[in-house]
């Protein structure tokens, strides 16, 4: 597959994993968690020679395109091996219940699902997880942000108490303490490059009003030569918006957010990462965790709310060493929360001159515009808060 050498997190994780020890790793995005935790599984597997009808591993994580994704690694990666994998998922049709519960009645060896989904299966009492081995919570602080730590609690409330936990995350802020407290044993930790983009993203800025932003992508767009970029809306109906903008001008863009339904959200992800679209405007469903290399720009329509959030949606780009280029446009209410940004990653972001046809700017204040974004107000700009 083309891999050669180990990244930091593969390189520290694999030999705890293959040791049997509980770990809590956190590193940034694009580093290759995935694979840091799917590699010594699968040797794992192959070593012990886990009969058919077993449940060995279970894999949560919080979206499905994640779900999706995980499983196609493992696909690539055990080829040669006998390990058999399903992923689990909501937003399916009776045919795709059916064959998961097959799945889980007569075993595969690694289940990967997110929590609902999987609670939906368990509930009902045949997932066959009394030889259990281990449980991976991948992505695991974007889980606990939507909510899900009473249904990761209630999960591992059916699984056999003797088993490895493996936690992978890209932040360490305290909620993820409290979860590693009450499912690790004596886990061992590994932290690299927490909260820091890669080296290789070029971070610019655009001071804007909102009803300069639709001007400013199009103007981005028909001067640059971007083979492949992820534009980042706060909002789905902001994303249908935009990406109708840019179909007007013929641009080859496409939409995708929780509004889909799974199989169209799957096929738009392939044509993006088979470079077949050029453009994906989307919601956050997407800024965590998806693999798809060579992304040459990041653009953040909006600023994310959670700073951290920031640090996701830019790892779309500069993966596995590459290079890549991440714009944020900052409209006055959201000054502030960029300035958090700045501060988390422990640098001012450049901010470039608008062109001179979209008129005058926002000055960045961020101190001064503080409090606008809890209410909304018109300007002389005409930007009216949505």
């Amino acid at each position: 597959m083309g891999f050669e050498n180990p990244t930091p997190i593969q390189e520290q994780a694999i030999p705890v994993i293959i040791e049997n020890k509980d770990l809590i790793a956190v590193a940034q995005t694009g580093t290759g968690k995935t694979a840091a935790f799917l590699l010594p599984i699968l040797h794992k597997i192959c070593s012990n020679e886990i009969p058919d009808g077993q449940i060995n591993t279970l894999i949560i994580c919080p979206t499905r395109e994640l779900a999706v994704q995980i499983d196609q690694q493992l696909e690539g990666l055990g080829y040669f091996t006998p390990a058999t994998s399903l992923p689990i998922y909501g937003g399916g049709d009776g045919d795709g219940f059916s064959r998961e519960k097959k799945a889980l009645t007569t075993g595969a060896h690694i289940i990967v699902g997110t929590p609902g989904k999987l609670i939906s299966h368990l509930n009902l009492g045949y997932a066959k997880i009394d030889h259990l081995e281990h449980l991976i919570l991948d992505e695991a602080d974007r889980m606990l942000d939507m909510g899900f730590y009473e249904d990761l609690m209630r999960i591992i409330g059916f699984l056999p108490k003797n088993r490895q936990n493996l936690m992978f995350s890209a932040t360490m802020p305290p909620k993820i303490r409290k979860l590693a407290k009450d499912i690790l044993q004596d886990p061992h930790e590994i932290s690299i490059a927490i909260s820091k983009p890669a080296e290789k993203v070029v971070q610019v800025a655009f001071n804007t009003y909102n009803n300069q932003k639709i001007a400013l992508v199009k103007h981005l767009l028909r001067f640059n030569d971007i083979p492949s970029l992820v534009i980042f809306a706060s909002t789905k109906l902001k994303v249908k918006e935009l990406t109708r903008e840019l179909q007007r001008e013929k641009m080859n863009a496409k939409p995708i957010s929780s509004d889909l339904e799974q199989k169209d959200r799957e096929d738009i992800l392939r044509e993006f990462k088979s470079r077949k679209l050029q453009i994906l405007v989307a919601t956050d469903v997407i800024s965590r965790g998806i693999d798809i290399d060579n992304i040459d720009m990041v653009i953040n329509y909006d600023v994310p709310n959670d700073a951290e959030d920031y640090i996701h949606r830019i790892g779309r780009t500069a993966r596995a060493s590459s290079e890549g280029e991440a714009v944020t446009f900052i409209n006055e209410e959201d000054q502030f929360k960029f300035s958090k940004i700045e501060d988390l990653i422990g640098k001012p972001v450049r901010k470039v001159a608008l062109p001179e046809f979209l008129g005058e700017a926002p000055v960045y204040d961020p101190v001064k515009n503080k409090s606008k974004g809890k209410r909304s107000f018109g300007n002389k700009k005409g930007f009216k808060r949505r």
